[in-house]
């Protein structure tokens, strides 16, 4: 089990992630932290707001699965998860899903993180694309009423 980390620099996380199994790497501007076949990106960040909760790292990449050296965004598409890196997007797996599902948890504990209650019942995508509801952001203009006059007439 892991316990929540009172870490006060990077340096420290960054011990207590590999304490923890995690495999830490230096990346652009931050640290690439991966385990159980995901990864994110983490940066140096002091601040207060909801995602950081006053912990000193925030995600330049959010967690996802680690799928040909990039790291896959989830999508949602209503009727299944898809996971999508720059040159194709791939059915997401029950598996995959609890990786990174289990990966966020134990990545939010150890770098002091708040766990969210919708984010420890399941997986959540990053992007929500229903196919009902897709297209629908674009408004074309009000439609015309056949009880007002129109100029034409």
């Amino acid at each position: 089990m892991v316990r929540r980390s009172k870490a006060s620099s990077v340096g420290e996380i960054a011990e207590a992630l590999r304490a923890h199994g995690f495999e830490v790497t230096e990346a652009l501007d931050g640290l690439r932290v991966n385990k159980y076949g995901c990864a994110a990106v983490l940066y140096p960040h002091a601040g207060t707001t909801m995602d950081t909760a006053g912990t000193v790292l925030a995600y330049r990449e959010r967690p996802g699965a680690w799928i040909a050296g990039e790291i896959a965004r989830l999508l949602d598409r209503g009727y299944q998860k898809f996971l999508q890196v720059n040159r194709y997007e791939l059915p997401a797996t029950a598996e995959q899903l609890r990786s990174i599902h289990q990966f966020t948890e134990e990545l939010t504990l150890v770098t002091g993180g708040i766990s969210l209650y919708n984010e420890s019942l399941g997986t959540t995508s990053d992007v929500y694309q229903y196919d009902r509801v897709k297209g629908r952001e674009v408004s074309a203009g009000a439609a015309t009423r056949p009880w007002e006059l129109t100029e034409s007439h």
